[in-house]
């Protein structure tokens, strides 16, 4: 696995860059647009963190600035429904900071602007990811990971897994009476049945 490049920018174009090595080889590597703004001009040294996607027909190679964009890259593509273009599209909005806070916040509306995903994929997005990236630590650009076994996130990862939209599951559960998952389920169904 190819983890880390550090080169001579070779070329730069909207959404890749080239860096030869010092052996003489040049990788050609997708970049968000906020990776791009942080690798040096045509000439200049610079390095990346990577990524390679393996598939039947092809290999793509993945650069980031910081060791968390390629976490956040990482963790989207573990999104069903979210490949590696929708997941650079996501990080092109600006840095890491800003699509772990809107994840941690619920922000929908910050993840369906993006040009690809729609209502039931940001939504997803959302469920899957939002009690794992909580917000930031004292560092810059640091994403906090915790384990998703809160009760209320599961009752209301349960909601949206019935059909309730996000919004929906998390006004029934935040009224929920319950300490198990099961029970604040329940309750949260009794109440978007009256």
């Amino acid at each position: 696995m190819i983890a880390f490049i550090n080169g001579e920018v070779i070329a730069r174009r909207d959404d890749c860059v080239v860096i030869q090595t010092t052996g003489g080889v040049g990788y050609q590597l997708a970049v968000s647009t906020e990776t791009l703004s942080q690798v040096g001009e045509v000439g200049e040294v610079t390095a990346l963190h990577c990524h390679l996607v393996a598939r039947d027909d092809s290999l793509a190679l993945f650069g980031f600035a910081s060791e968390e964009e390629r976490e956040l890259f990482l963790m989207l593509l573990g999104v069903q429904g979210v490949g590696p273009k929708v997941a650079l599209a996501l990080l092109s909005g600006g840095p890491p900071r800003e699509l772990a806070s809107a994840l941690a916040s619920g922000d929908v509306a910050r993840l369906q602007a993006v040009p690809g995903i729609g209502k039931r994929t940001a939504e997803r997005i959302l469920v899957e990811l939002r009690e794992k990236v909580i917000g930031l630590g004292g560092e810059e650009n640091e994403i906090t990971v915790t384990r998703g076994d809160d009760p209320r996130r599961i009752a209301r990862d349960g909601l949206v897994e019935l059909g309730f939209t996000m919004q929906e599951a998390d006004t029934f559960v935040s009224g929920a009476q319950g300490d198990s998952a099961e029970d604040l389920l329940q309750s949260a169904l009794k109440a978007a049945r009256q």
